[in-house]
């Protein structure tokens, strides 16, 4: 395997406007990618925006290694949105009462919407966020989720096999990690904190809530990440 893996660019012809210039290269050239990563890029902090980013190319690099229709253009721009927002739920903007994976679907939903994308694509792209925390479901309820869900273990280095390594380790290369596990954890358990419905007890957000009580001085990454 190419052990500096990149995402294939959209062909040309495929490609709606020039992207911003600070737009990642390596994602999707097409303006529905483009305006996700605005979006995160203008709600999220720098550590976890860094890891949707990676998230978003070590689920495109799935997708080819598998051969899947996710890794054709029209599909590709879908599964990128839904990597690119699918930790959007933890900005401080988008704190509603929902735990953060489905806070994050319904801004995705509505973004999609509001770019005249197929109801039947949009409930692809939220059933992939509201479920990538969920082990056993996101990885059987579609191939989007579990692309999305397989690339977010892989990022927090779950499940490796070495080419999996490779890339996540490419993927670094560009978009450091700066601390993204106390980052998430910390804001996840600060949500459900102030908004106890947001961690139901089996969920990940309650199992993260849960060992933040039990070891309430400690200071670096949550014991349950």
């Amino acid at each position: 395997m190419d052990p500096q893996p990149q995402l294939p660019l959209t062909d040309q012809k495929d490609l709606d406007t020039a992207p911003p210039t600070d737009y990642p290269t390596c994602l999707p050239q097409d303006s529905l990618s483009q305006g996700a990563y605005q979006l995160a890029k203008s709600a999220l902090p720098p550590a976890i925006l860094n890891h949707t980013v990676r998230v978003a190319i070590l689920a495109v690099w799935l997708a080819h290694r598998e051969q899947s229709e996710w890794a054709n253009p029209a599909k590709r721009s879908l599964l990128c949105v839904a990597c690119l927002l699918h930790d959007v739920g933890c900005a401080d903007q988008f704190d509603g009462p929902q735990r953060f994976e489905v806070e994050g679907a319904d801004v995705a939903a509505d973004y999609l919407r509001q770019n005249n994308v197929a109801p039947s694509d949009v409930h692809e792209v939220w059933q992939a966020i509201a479920l990538h925390t969920s082990p056993g479901i996101a990885e059987r309820i579609s191939v989007c989720a579990r692309l999305v869900r397989n690339a977010v273990l892989i990022d927090f280095g779950k499940n490796l096999d070495k080419e999996s390594l490779d890339a996540r380790l490419a993927a670094e290369q560009s978009f450091p990690r700066l601390d993204v596990e106390k980052c998430l954890g910390d804001t996840v358990v600060d949500q459900a904190l102030r908004q106890p419905q947001k961690a139901p007890p089996a969920s990940w957000p309650g199992i993260l809530v849960r060992a933040k009580k039990d070891w309430p001085e400690w200071n670096g990454v949550n014991k349950a990440f």
